[in-house]
């Protein structure tokens, strides 16, 4: 099986770093070598070289971080203009592991998938189970795809909007134009769907790299609320907690240690993490990235969160500690229970129900902040209640990826956030619903495929 693996990974490399008429001639065949057991399948959805990654761009662009002059310059070209959202990112940069890792990912997925069409034990448990997961993980890698590549979903125009190029045989070969947006969202919530019935109940405490029901519920809660479907985004963070709804204190989190979260403390649903690149700009812990004042502000003095998600340093500004499952420097982008609870607490604010909003707030909190100085906070109106959840959404789930898509649902709603970095004496902008929020196709995807690009 490890030869398996290994196999299908130096496919995927050769076509990552080849022009497409020299990988095209020495390709002998459109079928990739297949995985024929179960144990096979398993282990090719438990390599976490390939799987449980999601995109660092989006990271790179929000604004949970700054880089001073000097550390800009030190940044790749990619790294750089991500951060000042340019036009033109990549400028030369190959093998952009948002859009390949991913689409690793979806091969991995329909390898399985394709695999269990033709086995004779896919009716068994294990199964059932492997191709739900299989299932979740392409669900996944798309719906990270598209909301980093495609514009925001809306109902109204998505059949118009182009969304990805949906692969769903294992074939590397394969040349597809993208999607309607509409399409490709339907594909997501159809893996989700069918995943659903096919994953266990329990969340598997030690294997946090594997989904459960719990994980595909919460997938879908999240997904709901990028599309600005409110309802249903409530009724799936409804469903996850119902299966499992744990907290942890932090007041009984190390305050002192350098990685305070454990890979398997007992808010995690499902491990992911940013790809592990644009080293120098979004590695938390060894990044010269600080957390900007007016985010630092957002935090009273009693708030746990400070001393176990940043690192005082000696100037006096912040840097963020390693993520929220502990091991490695880079980004936590799983599903957890306290993106559940901001989300159940949102939706009932959207929806005016002041009490129950901030009921769900207030008992995220309590785990949030020292014994016996826990706030206890009120709404008089929708708008407050709406405020004050966005408000601990943004201290709760800082350096978790979602901040960027969160800045594109809020705008659409007139938020009108607009961001503003100052590198070398000259000021950038991102105004608020601008094209730039969705990021450029990788300019050797446009070459190997011919697909249209983005508009910028």
């Amino acid at each position: 099986m490890k030869q398996l693996i290994m196999i299908c990974t130096a496919l995927i490399v050769l076509l990552m770093g080849c022009d497409k008429e020299t990988f095209l001639a020495k390709k002998p065949s459109t079928s990739i070598v297949q995985p024929k057991t179960l144990t096979d399948f398993q282990n090719l959805l438990d390599n976490t070289l390939v799987l449980n990654y999601t995109g660092g761009l989006a990271q790179l662009s929000a604004d949970e971080y700054e880089v001073n002059d000097e550390a800009f310059m030190a940044g790749t070209e990619t790294e750089r203009n991500a951060y000042l959202w340019q036009e033109q990112i990549y400028n030369g940069d190959n093998s952009i592991l948002d859009w390949n890792r991913l689409y690793a990912q979806v091969f991995y997925a329909n390898n399985v998938l394709d695999g269990l069409s033709h086995s004779d034990s896919a009716a068994t448990a294990q199964g059932r189970f492997i191709k739900g997961w299989a299932l979740f993980t392409r669900a996944f890698a798309y719906y990270d795809l598209a909301k980093n590549f495609c514009s925001l979903y809306n109902p109204s125009t998505a059949v118009n909007e182009l969304g990805l190029p949906l692969k769903l045989k294992p074939q590397i070969d394969e040349i597809l134009p993208r999607s309607s947006l509409e399409n490709t969202y339907r594909q997501i919530f159809r893996d989700l769907e069918d995943a659903k019935p096919l994953l266990p109940f329990q969340r598997p405490n030690n294997n946090l790299n594997r989904p459960s029901k719990i994980a595909a519920y919460a997938l879908l809660a999240r997904i709901y609320l990028d599309i600005r479907q409110y309802d249903e985004a409530e009724s799936a963070a409804d469903s996850a907690l119902a299966l499992y709804n744990k907290l942890i204190d932090y007041n009984k989190v190390s305050r002192t240690s350098a990685t305070p979260f454990s890979i398997t403390h007992d808010e995690l649903i499902y491990n992911t993490s940013q790809v592990n690149t644009y080293f120098f700009t979004t590695a938390s812990a060894i990044s010269p990235g600080r957390v900007p004042d007016h985010i630092m502000a957002l935090y009273d003095e009693n708030d746990l969160r400070v001393p176990l998600y940043f690192n005082r340093t000696a100037d006096g500004t912040f840097s963020k500690k390693r993520g929220y499952n502990g091991a490695g420097a880079y980004a936590f982008t799983g599903l957890a229970t306290d993106e559940l609870y901001l989300i159940k607490a949102e939706c009932l604010a959207r929806r005016n129900e002041l009490g129950g909003a901030m009921d769900w707030l207030n008992t995220l909190l309590e785990k949030r902040y020292q014994n016996n100085v826990v706030p206890s906070l009120t709404a008089g109106s929708a708008a407050e209640a709406l405020r004050l959840v966005l408000t601990e959404r943004q201290k709760e789930l800082i350096w978790r990826g979602l901040r960027w898509q969160d800045l594109k649902r809020l705008n659409a709603e007139s938020a009108d956030i607009t961001l503003s970095r100052t590198v070398n004496g000259q000021t950038y902008i991102l105004l608020p619903n601008s094209p730039r929020y969705v990021f450029p196709i990788p300019d050797d995807e446009i070459a190997l495929s011919g697909i249209e690009q983005n508009k910028r």
